[in-house]
């Protein structure tokens, strides 16, 4: 199933739709509809996995992952931009670019203790770079990752974005697939 998940992702970044910047913008207009749609659903959830008050849950949460979506929309076209950069002296008088590209499909390992703004705010980046991604929140944190599977399926398909939910066996079956970026929140003996 995992490996399924990853082969589709790749055929579908492959077809070079995550580059365009009206996907990108309509896929953070979507992921902010469905957390918004979900947001008593995650409070709950982090009041029953982390004891996490409504406002600590907002502030710290919540607030932090909208504010990221709102930023990375008006900042977005920009980003997406060629960059003029100087020359070096041997590159005289050529004119030198960045040109900012996605790595394709990544992963994002979110930890218990912040699950939902580790989760989403690596998400919105690799959803404004132009990336696929297979999310895996915390098994510490049952109830939240149940919600942020729900609004992951919610708004993406799976051959664009996906969660995988589970524990170490899980895990490990991650990261037998060969992912172009994997972000990883945690201690660095576990990320070693």
């Amino acid at each position: 199933m995992i490996r399924d998940i990853v082969n589709e992702q790749r055929k579908f970044y492959q077809t070079g739709k995550t580059l365009d910047y009206k996907f990108r913008m309509k896929a953070l207009s979507r992921l902010k509809k469905a957390i918004l749609r979900n947001e008593e659903a995650l409070y709950e959830a982090l009041a029953s996995d982390l004891n996490k008050s409504k406002t600590e849950a907002y502030l710290c949460e919540i607030g932090i992952v909208l504010d990221e979506i709102r930023h990375h929309q008006k900042h977005l076209h920009r980003w997406m931009k060629k960059q003029v950069i100087l020359p070096s002296l041997g590159q005289l008088p050529g004119i030198c670019y960045r040109v900012p590209e996605p790595y394709g499909v990544t992963l994002i390992m979110a930890p218990w203790n912040y699950p939902v703004n580790l989760c989403f705010t690596p998400l919105i980046g690799a959803i404004s770079a132009g990336n696929t991604a297979v999310l895996k929140p915390s098994a510490y944190a049952p109830e939240t990752s149940k919600v942020i599977e729900k609004i992951i399926s919610e708004a993406f398909p799976p051959r664009y974005i996906a969660v995988i939910t589970g524990g170490r066996k899980e895990n490990a079956l991650l990261l037998e697939e060969k992912f172009d970026y994997i972000f990883f929140t945690g201690s660095p003996n576990v990320g070693k």
